[in-house]
Protein backbone atom coordinates (compact mmCIF):
# COMPACT_ATOMS: atom_id res chain seq x y z
CA UNK A 1 0.00 0.00 0.00
CA UNK A 2 1.27 3.47 -0.90
CA UNK A 3 1.74 5.98 1.93
CA UNK A 4 2.56 9.67 2.07
CA UNK A 5 4.52 10.68 5.16
CA UNK A 6 5.13 14.30 6.12
CA UNK A 7 8.09 14.98 8.42
CA UNK A 8 8.59 18.42 9.96
CA UNK A 9 12.26 18.79 10.87
CA UNK A 10 14.68 21.38 12.14
CA UNK A 11 16.51 22.93 9.21
CA UNK A 12 19.98 21.62 10.10
CA UNK A 13 22.89 19.96 8.40
CA UNK A 14 22.62 16.15 8.26
CA UNK A 15 18.87 15.75 8.88
CA UNK A 16 18.17 14.51 5.35
CA UNK A 17 21.03 12.02 5.63
CA UNK A 18 19.64 10.61 8.88
CA UNK A 19 16.13 10.23 7.44
CA UNK A 20 17.37 8.58 4.24
CA UNK A 21 19.70 6.39 6.31
CA UNK A 22 16.77 5.19 8.42
CA UNK A 23 15.00 3.99 5.28
CA UNK A 24 18.02 2.38 3.62
CA UNK A 25 19.27 0.81 6.84
CA UNK A 26 15.99 -1.04 7.30
CA UNK A 27 15.50 -1.97 3.65
CA UNK A 28 12.60 0.42 3.02
CA UNK A 29 12.37 2.17 -0.33
CA UNK A 30 11.53 5.84 -0.81
CA UNK A 31 9.45 6.26 -3.99
CA UNK A 32 9.61 10.07 -3.92
CA UNK A 33 11.24 12.57 -1.59
CA UNK A 34 10.65 16.30 -1.52
CA UNK A 35 12.25 18.71 0.96
CA UNK A 36 11.76 22.43 1.32
CA UNK A 37 11.65 25.22 3.86
CA UNK A 38 8.42 26.16 5.65
CA UNK A 39 7.12 29.59 6.64
CA UNK A 40 9.55 29.34 9.57
CA UNK A 41 13.14 29.39 8.21
CA UNK A 42 14.24 27.20 11.14
CA UNK A 43 12.03 24.33 9.91
CA UNK A 44 11.80 22.22 6.75
CA UNK A 45 9.10 19.84 5.59
CA UNK A 46 10.00 16.48 4.06
CA UNK A 47 7.33 14.67 2.09
CA UNK A 48 8.13 11.01 1.51
CA UNK A 49 6.14 8.50 -0.48
CA UNK A 50 6.79 4.84 0.29
CA UNK A 51 5.11 1.45 0.09
CA UNK A 52 4.34 -0.92 2.91
CA UNK A 53 1.66 -2.56 4.97
CA UNK A 54 0.24 -0.87 8.08
CA UNK A 55 2.75 -2.55 10.41
CA UNK A 56 5.71 -1.44 8.27
CA UNK A 57 4.47 2.15 8.04
CA UNK A 58 3.79 2.22 11.78
CA UNK A 59 7.38 1.10 12.38
CA UNK A 60 8.72 3.77 9.99
CA UNK A 61 6.74 6.49 11.79
CA UNK A 62 8.00 5.32 15.21
CA UNK A 63 11.60 5.28 14.01
CA UNK A 64 11.27 8.73 12.41
CA UNK A 65 9.91 10.15 15.67
CA UNK A 66 13.04 8.92 17.48
CA UNK A 67 15.43 10.81 15.19
CA UNK A 68 17.05 14.01 16.49
CA UNK A 69 15.73 17.20 14.88
CA UNK A 70 12.35 15.60 13.98
CA UNK A 71 9.50 17.79 15.22
CA UNK A 72 6.40 16.04 13.85
CA UNK A 73 5.60 13.00 11.69
CA UNK A 74 2.27 12.49 9.92
CA UNK A 75 1.20 9.45 7.89
CA UNK A 76 -1.54 10.66 5.57
CA UNK A 77 -4.28 8.19 4.77
CA UNK A 78 -6.46 8.56 1.66
CA UNK A 79 -8.41 11.82 1.71
CA UNK A 80 -6.56 13.31 4.70
CA UNK A 81 -4.23 15.50 2.68
CA UNK A 82 -4.03 17.69 -0.38
CA UNK A 83 -1.20 16.43 -2.55
CA UNK A 84 0.38 17.64 -5.78
CA UNK A 85 3.30 16.91 -8.06
CA UNK A 86 4.95 19.07 -10.71
CA UNK A 87 6.27 17.46 -13.87
CA UNK A 88 8.15 18.88 -16.84
CA UNK A 89 7.91 16.66 -19.90
CA UNK A 90 9.54 17.21 -23.29
CA UNK A 91 7.47 15.65 -26.08
CA UNK A 92 8.57 15.15 -29.67
CA UNK A 93 6.25 16.78 -32.20
CA UNK A 94 6.02 17.38 -35.92
CA UNK A 95 3.67 19.59 -37.90
CA UNK A 96 0.92 16.93 -37.74
CA UNK A 97 1.11 16.09 -34.02
CA UNK A 98 1.78 19.57 -32.58
CA UNK A 99 -1.91 20.62 -32.55
CA UNK A 100 -3.02 17.35 -30.94
CA UNK A 101 -0.40 17.62 -28.17
CA UNK A 102 -1.46 21.24 -27.57
CA UNK A 103 -5.12 20.19 -27.37
CA UNK A 104 -4.43 17.42 -24.83
CA UNK A 105 -2.26 19.84 -22.84
CA UNK A 106 -5.17 22.29 -22.73
CA UNK A 107 -7.66 19.61 -21.64
CA UNK A 108 -5.41 18.69 -18.68
CA UNK A 109 -4.90 22.38 -17.78
CA UNK A 110 -1.18 21.96 -18.30
CA UNK A 111 1.09 24.68 -19.74
CA UNK A 112 3.46 24.69 -22.65
CA UNK A 113 6.59 26.35 -21.28
CA UNK A 114 8.96 25.93 -24.25
CA UNK A 115 8.42 25.54 -27.97
CA UNK A 116 11.09 24.18 -30.29
CA UNK A 117 10.80 23.08 -33.93
CA UNK A 118 10.71 19.38 -33.00
CA UNK A 119 9.54 19.40 -29.37
CA UNK A 120 7.26 20.98 -26.79
CA UNK A 121 8.11 21.17 -23.09
CA UNK A 122 4.99 20.94 -20.95
CA UNK A 123 4.46 21.68 -17.27
CA UNK A 124 1.70 19.75 -15.52
CA UNK A 125 0.70 19.97 -11.88
CA UNK A 126 -1.78 17.74 -10.12
CA UNK A 127 -2.34 14.61 -8.12
CA UNK A 128 -0.61 11.40 -9.08
CA UNK A 129 -3.42 9.93 -11.17
CA UNK A 130 -3.84 13.10 -13.26
CA UNK A 131 -0.10 13.27 -13.95
CA UNK A 132 0.11 9.57 -14.84
CA UNK A 133 -2.88 9.77 -17.23
CA UNK A 134 -1.32 12.77 -18.97
CA UNK A 135 2.06 11.04 -19.30
CA UNK A 136 0.37 7.90 -20.67
CA UNK A 137 -1.18 10.01 -23.42
CA UNK A 138 2.14 11.70 -24.21
CA UNK A 139 3.99 8.39 -24.70
CA UNK A 140 2.26 8.04 -28.08
CA UNK A 141 3.97 11.22 -29.30
CA UNK A 142 7.40 10.31 -27.99
CA UNK A 143 8.47 11.45 -24.54
CA UNK A 144 12.06 12.69 -24.83
CA UNK A 145 12.71 13.72 -21.21
CA UNK A 146 10.88 13.92 -17.89
CA UNK A 147 11.70 15.75 -14.67
CA UNK A 148 9.44 15.23 -11.64
CA UNK A 149 9.41 17.03 -8.30
CA UNK A 150 7.97 14.20 -6.28
CA UNK A 151 4.80 14.57 -4.28
CA UNK A 152 4.19 17.37 -1.79
CA UNK A 153 1.29 17.27 0.68
CA UNK A 154 -0.40 19.21 3.47
CA UNK A 155 -3.12 18.00 5.83
CA UNK A 156 -6.72 18.98 5.08
CA UNK A 157 -7.56 19.86 8.70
Amino acid sequence: MRHTISVLVENRFGVLTRVAGLFSGRGYNIDTLNVGPTQDPKLSRMTLVTHGDEATIEQIVKQLNKLPDVIKVQDFHAGEAVDRELVLVKVGVDSKSRAEVMQITDIFRAKIVDVQPKSLTIEITGNGSKVEKFLDLMVVFGVQEISRTGQVALPRN
